[in-house]
């Protein structure tokens, strides 16, 4: 079993910056890869940002050149360094672990940008 825990979520202004953390504990052994989702309000829930275990990233094409995704293994956390936020990145935001048994995720840390 692994737990997973993002912090970092609050309320910002537009143009305004937040980072999200994800710390990952238990069985962290082979953890493939990690990612941030995020779910707004009557949608569905949707990738932003994803990195495997040799740092390769992906993201979507709404958030490329506002969001960077990291990862330190020494600490098996993550970061989500969200700049320029929008209103429309306001949603709850969640980290994903994936290991070769499965999918684990946290409990959701909520984004508001609003001013």
């Amino acid at each position: 079993q692994v737990q997973v825990v993002e912090s970092g979520g609050g309320l910002v202004q537009p143009g305004g910056s937040l980072r999200l953390s994800c710390a990952a504990s238990g069985s962290i052994f082979s953890i493939n890869a990690m990612g941030w989702y995020r779910q707004a309000s009557g949608k569905e829930r949707e990738l932003v940002a994803y990195i495997n275990r040799s740092s390769l990233t992906n993201y979507a094409d709404s958030v490329k050149g506002r969001f960077t995704i990291s990862r330190d293994n020494a600490k098996n956390t993550m970061y989500l360094q969200m700049n320029s936020l929008k209103p429309e990145d306001t949603a709850v935001y969640y980290c994903k672990v994936q290991k070769i048994d499965g999918d684990y995720w946290g409990q959701g840390t909520q984004v508001t940008v609003s001013s």
